[in-house]
């Protein structure tokens, strides 16, 4: 026990082979107390507490009926849906392999392939009313590129979303330095009555990870019809 009578930390034995930089990350884990809570409740990561902080203050996943999560590995956003609303038809794809969740369809496909759209749709049955997007591009150690290439990423949720929202319908995505850019953020205040940024306690102090919560989808203007 620490002399403070605080909870005792794991210390993480060092192993050839691994770095420093393998054993500081180890050794948070092991001393994460979302991790620990995690393995306790059977939640597949940590992440599914950024979800269940970000639901009791915005009520995500009220009333949802019809869910599309992109970038659903591991899971863990998956399995609160389930539980939060356990009569949800819910689809997710990802690009990684995913162990099957009960009354979860699952996809193994790249988002932004041209045909995951018109997949997702069809496999979930037709329009959803929340789309939740976790989806981070995979970093490669230069912090601005990764920004950027995540980015992307959350601009083609964006567009995806409007496209296929029903109409009040909510948006969520994981976003970095601080927030959507100004941009991003106009052309969701043109779509929905509410968006906000807020950091979840669950994500690290240490991370530059916000969220970006859209919510009351206008729906789509109507096209109007050319004179002959």
């Amino acid at each position: 026990m620490s002399r403070g009578g605080g909870a005792s930390r794991t210390r993480v034995k060092t192993a050839r082979g691994r770095t420093a930089q393998s054993n500081r990350w180890l050794a948070r884990q092991l001393n994460d107390p979302y991790v620990k809570r995690a393995h306790a409740e059977g939640y597949r990561s940590r992440a599914a507490y950024k979800l269940i902080e970000l639901d009791e203050r915005f009520a995500i996943l009220k009333g949802a009926r019809h869910v599309i999560d992109l970038g659903i590995a591991p899971g863990g956003w998956a399995q609160v849906v389930r539980k939060q609303a356990p009569k949800a038809r819910i689809i997710g794809i990802d690009l990684l392999p995913v162990d099957p969740i009960d009354g979860v369809h699952i996809v193994q496909m790249d988002f932004m392939d041209d045909a995951a759209p018109d997949y997702l749709i069809d496999a979930l049955g037709g329009p959803p009313d929340l789309v939740l997007s976790d989806m981070a591009a995979n970093t490669t150690g230069h912090p601005p590129t990764d920004a950027l290439r995540t980015m992307g990423l959350v601009e083609a949720a964006t567009e995806f979303a409007v496209q296929v929202l029903r109409p009040g319908g909510a948006f969520v995505a994981k976003v970095f330095a601080g927030g959507a850019d100004s941009a991003l953020v106009a052309e969701l205040k043109r779509n929905f009555a509410h968006v906000k940024h807020a950091k979840p306690p669950a994500s690290r102090k240490g991370s530059t990870e916000w969220y970006v919560v859209a919510q009351g989808f206008k729906g789509r203007a109507e096209v109007p019809p050319t004179e002959a």
